[in-house]
């Protein structure tokens, strides 16, 4: 007898749609097939699906009474709790309720409650701001709010199967972590031992952006960049926290061929909390007498400190005049080899 499918319902609140359209770069020439070859039965999905207004609502209405089973909740944007907690905000269209109690009500009868890109992770982008003013939205996470447990549904909640909230966060979040997040679930194979500390998926979360970065050379002799066009490694001067992100982005490119770093542009590291506000631009790296103060991840600030004098004082000229350059100035020697 055939595996009944897995049913997945995919809502947004307050975010920009940018995970959706990252999901629709899943590398496949036919996304819907992928799907249904992962055994996922995509239920609704604000933008793919043809059901509208009263149709969409009456699928909501059969997961709540228990006709349409749920396995996983798709959440995609931060939940808007304002003003003054009453999520009035944020109303789901013809019905007048606020999107937060729709989440909460749908929530209590998922199995799986996943939450799709740093924004509803975390609260991301739209919980930003400083001063008094800061998130008028009262936006936040569904389990998060920034690093702090609680968010939407509280530290404590568990959807039916047993599991906190799966944090598939990134801004946006890569199609892959989600596909293959949806398709371990529907396939029995993923449980609260494949979740890091903060309930992402270790399976892209336990690397770091560094790892497979085509700037490592560059790293490894900290031959740094000086400005946005340069070759070099961009954690010095450039702000880049790849050191210190946790994701595969340059072992998993997007497209099977980009990053941010491939692409000359500083990792911002959006997969973490909190990333949207870091304190400084997101063009610079903060320093203490000339030290940046986001080293590497485990590195003792007196190890960087002796390894950087030593790699600078070994770096190759060739490294050297690349990095302050955009393209290959001088190219590696070649020269006769031999295994012995």
């Amino acid at each position: 007898m055939a595996t009944p499918a897995f049913n997945v319902l995919w809502l947004q609140s307050g975010g920009c749609g940018g995970c959706s359209m990252s999901l629709l770069c899943a590398d496949t020439a036919d996304f819907a097939g992928l799907l249904r070859h992962g055994g996922i039965n995509l239920v609704w999905h604000p933008s793919l699906s043809l059901e509208s207004g009263g149709e969409m609502l009456g699928v909501l209405a059969q997961c709540l009474d228990g006709r349409l089973r749920l396995d996983a909740l798709c959440i995609e944007g931060s939940l808007l709790r304002g003003p003054n907690g009453t999520g009035r905000f944020h109303l789901l269209a013809g019905t007048g309720v606020p999107m937060v109690e729709w989440v909460k009500r749908l929530a209590a009868v998922a199995d799986h409650v996943v939450a799709v890109g740093s924004c509803a992770a975390w609260g991301g982008i739209t919980a930003g701001g400083e001063g008094p003013g800061r998130n008028p939205t009262e936006a936040c996470g569904l389990q998060y709010e920034d690093d702090r447990p609680g968010g939407l549904l509280g530290a404590g909640f568990r959807g039916r199967a047993g599991l906190p909230v799966i944090n598939i966060a990134g801004c946006p979040t890569h199609p892959s972590w989600v596909t293959d997040t949806l398709m371990a679930l529907a396939a029995g194979l993923f449980g609260e031992a494949d979740l890091d500390p903060l309930n992402r998926p270790r399976f892209y979360a336990d690397q770091l952006v560094h790892h497979g970065c085509t700037r490592n050379e560059y790293y490894e002799f900290k031959a740094s960049a000086e400005k946005p066009s340069d070759q070099g490694c961009m954690m010095e001067h450039m702000g880049c926290k790849g050191t210190q992100a946790h994701a595969d982005c340059n072992t998993r490119p997007w497209n099977g061929e980009g990053s941010c770093t491939r692409g000359g542009y500083a990792c911002v590291s959006c997969t973490e909390p909190g990333f949207q506000e870091p304190g400084h631009p997101f063009h610079a790296t903060p320093k203490i007498a000339g030290i940046p103060i986001g080293l590497p991840t485990d590195m003792p600030k007196a190890w960087f400190v002796a390894l950087a004098s030593l790699s600078k004082s070994a770096t190759p000229k060739r490294v050297k005049q690349n990095a302050v350059a955009d393209h290959l100035v001088v190219t590696p020697a070649v020269r006769k080899t031999r295994l012995k």
